[in-house]
């Protein structure tokens, strides 16, 4: 039997430099001088594609080598012009080049298939992919040849002066924490710089720690009126925390900027008109770099809520493909849906819990919020309050905790019953079916008499 070997997690973290205005000016040349490298680079290894493109990844980088570098044991090369043009090249900043030309020729090479076959074409008239060597690259370094580190304070970089390459010293100004977990592995860092930023993007292997959880599961229920529920249940159906997490000073921020962008649409098209291309590009953008900002937020309390509680998994809901049916063209209701972060706020949360060894799940969506978690049916919405469910006993309840209550049943049915399927089984005569699972059926497994 072949085993699967788990798939590795990248992380990468900004180190904020802090350079002089000579040092910036070297960090121009550099990336300028590299990015020129490149173009050269992709322009040959598409030449000789044919013959690169079936070697492994370390036949490539030596191959491409021995068509563009001249050495005593080599003097004569395909490409001389390459070392006259950049003189004293490094060779870690070279290879890092080839590396990246290789990629880029390669993702080219496999869109034009695609377009060929079709099978990448929207239309009939879709034109086909277009190599791109201007692809704002930065310089890859390699540790001791590019880049010396000088404990978490400082950085020595490898960098081109017009004519020369000297070594240059920038301090490092701001860190993250993944440098000082024992199990992540630092891989090689690249030097952003343009004249906005200036930081080393340092990708980092991470390798979790073994946990040995408790027995319970944080579940989560995304809103439109609270962005996050959470509800942590035992296996036993205990529930042991709950918390609202709703950042509400960011959505107004986010809100107050969309409802500016309907006042200036209204006043530019009048009756009839049409907006042009670009329209509020600026508050769109700072509405997305807000929406960022929501889904980090939200997903980091929920990691740290499922760290408090030691927690087996997080569940959420399966929403993929779910689309709004409420709500008209052009309404505050619509728009409310249109920028609901279900997507962001799953991936973010899986990723920042994957680092921690953790599994996320998902489990179906369908009445979860429809059915009381105590097994008395269906609840019906407050007519004044919607967020507010009327149990059939008469319980008033609050109804995206009901909701990741029964998502948690679900989930914990899900991690111990491993033959049950989620399907609804069609021979079922009465009852609900597996995926329909509430609270209270995890209360009567431990319990029969109370069924």
């Amino acid at each position: 039997m072949k085993v699967k070997k788990p798939t590795k997690i990248i992380r990468t973290d900004k180190w904020r430099l802090n350079p002089t205005a000579q040092q910036r000016v070297l960090f121009g040349e550099t990336v300028k001088v590299y990015r020129r490298l490149c173009r050269y680079v992709v322009g040959i290894v598409f030449t000789h594609w044919s013959a690169l493109g079936g070697l492994s990844s370390q036949q490539q980088i030596p191959a491409v080598e021995r068509l563009i570098h001249a050495t005593a044991k080599r003097p004569v090369v395909k490409y001389p012009s390459i070392d006259g043009i950049f003189y004293k090249f490094p060779s870690y900043y070279r290879r890092a080049a080839i590396s990246f030309a290789m990629g880029q020729v390669s993702s080219y090479i496999t869109r034009y298939r695609e377009w060929q076959c079709g099978r990448s074409r929207q239309r009939r008239q879709a034109k086909p992919p277009i190599l791109n060597a201007e692809a704002g690259c930065y310089p890859v370094l390699y540790r001791g040849q590019c880049y010396k580190l000088h404990g978490y304070h400082a950085v020595e970089i490898k960098v081109f002066t017009g004519t020369d390459w000297i070594w240059t010293k920038v301090q490092i100004t701001g860190l993250r924490e993944r440098h000082g977990i024992p199990g992540n592995k630092m891989l090689s860092p690249a030097l952003i710089f343009n004249n906005r930023a200036c930081h080393l993007s340092v990708p980092f292997d991470c390798v979790p720690e073994k946990r040995n959880p408790d027995k319970n599961v944080v579940a989560v229920d995304l809103g439109i009126n609270t962005t996050a529920t959470v509800t942590v249940v035992t296996f036993g159906g205990t529930v042991i925390h709950r918390e609202f997490i709703h950042p509400g000073r960011d959505i107004d921020r986010r809100d107050q900027r969309l409802k500016s962008v309907a006042m200036r649409a209204r006043k530019t098209m009048g009756k009839g008109g049409k907006l042009h291309k670009g329209f509020c590009a600026q508050t769109y953008r700072q509405c997305a770099n807000i929406n960022e900002q929501i889904s980090h937020i939200v997903s980091k309390r929920i990691v740290q809520i499922a760290s408090a509680f030691n927690a087996e998994a997080i569940v959420f809901e399966n929403l993929k493909g779910w689309k709004a049916k409420g709500g008209r063209k052009r309404s505050t209701l619509r728009q409310r849906f249109h920028g609901w972060l279900k997507a962001k706020i799953r991936d973010y949360t899986e990723m920042k819990w994957q680092e921690r060894g953790g599994n996320v799940m998902e489990v179906k969506a369908a009445y979860t919020s429809k059915l009381a978690y105590d097994g008395s049916g269906m609840v019906k919405r407050d007519a004044k309050n919607y967020a507010l469910a009327v149990f059939a006993n008469g319980k008033r309840y609050n109804c995206d905790l009901n909701g990741s209550q029964n998502i948690a049943a679900r989930g914990i049915l899900q991690l111990t019953r491993r033959k049950d399927s989620e399907e609804p089984s069609s021979k079922c005569s009465g009852g609900s079916p597996r995926s329909w699972a509430c609270l209270c059926d995890l209360w009567t497994e431990k319990s029969p008499g109370l069924a």
